[in-house]
């Protein structure tokens, strides 16, 4: 069996980025699965083209908040079940996933909270994170083969941040939002980028205001994690820097299959 592209992009909503040629890139980028987030779509609301590209079969969620969150599944092999509920009570009233069943893998297509409104929105970003690591050592526990990917919202060490110092104090770079970080990788979950690329200056999110991705001042925030029994699957993983259209930009995986 060939080796399978992922790519995970969160687009700043689905419909303003379709009006910049979205289309025409995922055509050309061909991937075999495209994982978004932040769609700020309802699945009424997602342009009728983008439900209907040939090759690939859709799926889209979002919470009852207009115009907020979402997430998006695009692939060209069907799954064999896909579920828009991590099963975590509490947690799925935001509808920030969609968990695909693919038989030899389950992928998750994760937006993941972001702490930055209130104090009230850090704690519900932590027990997200809490509860989803619960159940990911369940399905760990099941000799489920996964793969983990979206927008975290947390830029894990300072060599994922061009600013650490300055951002010590916010949230995405707090010191306990970064332990949790620690925490899925001491559960045996890989940050697959981190494989290949040890080097600095490598970053998925810039400000848009301040016009930070023309100076590289940036965040990693958008990750690939798989788990430990996937690792040596792992033929590349890459930040694909030159895509614009949004405050991020996508990152992808290329995994064996066999």
């Amino acid at each position: 069996m060939p080796s399978l592209r992922i790519l995970s992009w969160n687009v700043n909503g689905l419909r303003a980025i379709y009006k910049k040629g979205f289309l025409d890139w995922l055509l050309r980028e061909n991937p075999d699965i495209l994982c978004v987030q932040e769609t700020k779509s309802r699945a009424d609301q997602v342009p009728s083209e983008l439900k209907s590209i040939p090759g690939y079969n859709s799926y889209f969620t979002s919470g009852d908040r207009a115009g907020y969150g979402g997430v998006g599944l695009f692939t060209k092999e069907e799954p064999k079940a896909v579920g828009y509920s991590l099963g975590i009570s509490g947690l799925d009233d935001e509808k920030r996933a969609i968990v695909a069943d693919y038989g030899d893998l389950l992928l998750f297509d994760v937006y993941f909270p972001n702490g930055k409104a209130s104090e009230e929105r850090l704690r519900y970003k932590l027990r997200f994170y809490d509860l989803f690591l619960d159940e990911l050592d369940r399905l760990k526990g099941e000799g489920k083969r996964m793969v983990i990917c979206g927008d975290f919202n947390t830029a894990h060490h300072e060599i994922d941040i061009a600013r650490p110092k300055q951002n010590e104090r916010v949230s995405g770079f707090l010191p306990v939002e970064r332990a949790w970080m620690d925490r899925l990788e001491e559960h045996g979950f890989v940050d697959t980028f981190r494989i290949f690329h040890p080097e600095a200056g490598q970053y998925s999110w810039w400000d848009l205001k301040t016009r930070a991705r023309e100076r590289n001042v940036g965040w990693r925030i958008d990750y690939f994690f798989v788990s430990e029994n996937l690792k040596k699957k792992v033929e590349s993983a890459f930040i694909l820097r030159e895509v614009t259209g949004a405050d991020h930009c996508p990152v992808g995986i290329e995994l064996d299959r066999d």
